[in-house]
């Protein structure tokens, strides 16, 4: 790793904890004039998956920080277009490989030029390209765009979800190259353009080298974690810790000392200035939102371990398919597995932090319920029985 300064600034772990609570949108009042946009903008990625219980998670990500914003209005924050004057309209936000497939501020497209570059530079990939399946895809948005997989002849060539058409494997390499942009949703289906079209013209280039894209994403990292280790910020974007040791001494982030953490940190400044005051949120977390995406950040954070369980054996969970972790008073104090039965909100699993966590798990149930047009909530099941009764009380 590069030689850095000595930390100067040392911090408790609760001091820890709470910055990353208000760096993350947590801690304190949100800035409900930038609504979505400005979530988005805040954190600088928001995860999208396929799993829909509740809602999808990058609709439950603005949810957890601003409440029962609609769910319509969610995704036009993030998909419409802004109109600036006589200048022509530009979307907010495109949609790209970040930490996973993320809703990313279209500000950021320069700053991804290191991954498009890499993905050129790919000598292997998953799916074989069939001949003359690129060139026709791109002349096919060229003529009618913007188009969905489904548009351009089809995702699927069986009903396997991975067997894809030699128009999708195009489309999607269209996209990983930079030639082609998802910049909306329709129904879930990824909707291409090309980028020519779709960016902007002052940010539709490749100019920045390596090393100052991968700084400014460094930086973002810091920025929206508050305080994290290598691994935590590298991770954030999925960057190489190599790749975070070449630029985290230029990046404006600075070494710090945490109580309990083994490994070095670095906090952006603008954390530091001032101490984290105000109200916390009391919510359900969508599993992929990214103040518990890092498992072993959460774990030294939290003292909590979080695993998405969806795509473990059914007899071999612990917690539930969709376990959504609880916020409360800035701790995470339980976990919820919802589903719903008509307007019902059903907890299938609840999993408490012993008796003390039981109204800050009936209030974010009554909250999520309401969000989503429920007017009623069942309990199924409590780990430990005896909170069952109270729990159904504090709910009713």
């Amino acid at each position: 790793m590069t030689s850095l300064p000595r930390p100067t600034t040392e911090l408790t772990a609760d001091e820890a904890r709470r910055i990353a609570l208000r760096a993350q949108g947590f801690l304190g009042a949100p800035d409900r004039r930038s609504g979505v946009r400005g979530i988005l903008r805040h954190l600088g990625a928001v995860q999208l998956d396929t799993i829909s219980v509740l809602a999808r998670s990058h609709e439950l990500v603005p949810y957890a920080r601003l409440g029962a914003v609609g769910r319509a209005t969610v995704d036009k924050a993030y998909w419409s277009t802004v109109s600036t004057g006589t200048s022509p309209a530009r979307p907010h936000a495109f949609e790209y490989w970040s930490h996973a497939a993320c809703i990313l501020p279209i500000e950021e497209w320069p700053h991804f030029a290191f991954r498009r570059r890499a993905y050129r530079a790919r000598p292997h990939w998953g799916h074989q390209l069939p001949d003359g399946a690129y060139d026709r895809v791109v002349k096919q948005l060229r003529a009618e765009g913007p188009l969905t997989a489904t548009e351009l002849g089809g995702a699927k060539r069986t009903s396997e979800w991975w067997d894809w058409s030699g128009e999708k494997v195009a489309v999607e390499r269209a996209l990983m190259y930079g030639e082609v942009v998802c910049v909306e949703r329709r129904g879930w289906k990824r909707v291409y353009d090309l980028a020519e079209r779709a960016i902007p013209a002052d940010l539709l280039h490749d100019e920045l080298d390596d090393t100052e894209c991968v700084r400014r994403l460094v930086r973002l990292a810091g920025e929206a974690l508050g305080v994290g280790t290598r691994a935590d910020i590298a991770d954030y974007h999925r960057l190489k810790g190599e790749q975070f040791d070449a630029v985290v001494a230029d990046s404006g982030l600075v070494p710090v000392t945490v109580e309990g953490w083994a490994k070095p940190a670095w906090a952006d400044p603008a954390a530091l200035a001032t101490p984290p005051r105000g109200r916390h949120r009391t919510t359900l977390l969508s599993p992929f939102d990214s103040l518990v995406w890092e498992r072993a950040r959460t774990e030294r954070i939290f003292g909590f371990t979080h695993r998405l369980e969806a795509y473990v054996p059914k007899q071999k969970r612990v917690h539930g398919y969709f376990a959504m972790p609880v916020l409360s008073g800035g701790r995470l104090v339980g976990r919820v597995d919802p589903a719903r039965d008509g307007r019902t909100l059903v907890a299938k699993q609840v999993t408490l932090d012993g008796p003390k966590a039981i109204p800050a798990v009936a209030r974010a149930l009554l909250e999520a319920a309401t969000w989503v047009d429920c007017t009623d909530v069942r309990v199924e099941r409590v780990d430990a029985p005896e909170l069952r009764e109270p729990l159904q009380r504090a709910l009713a």
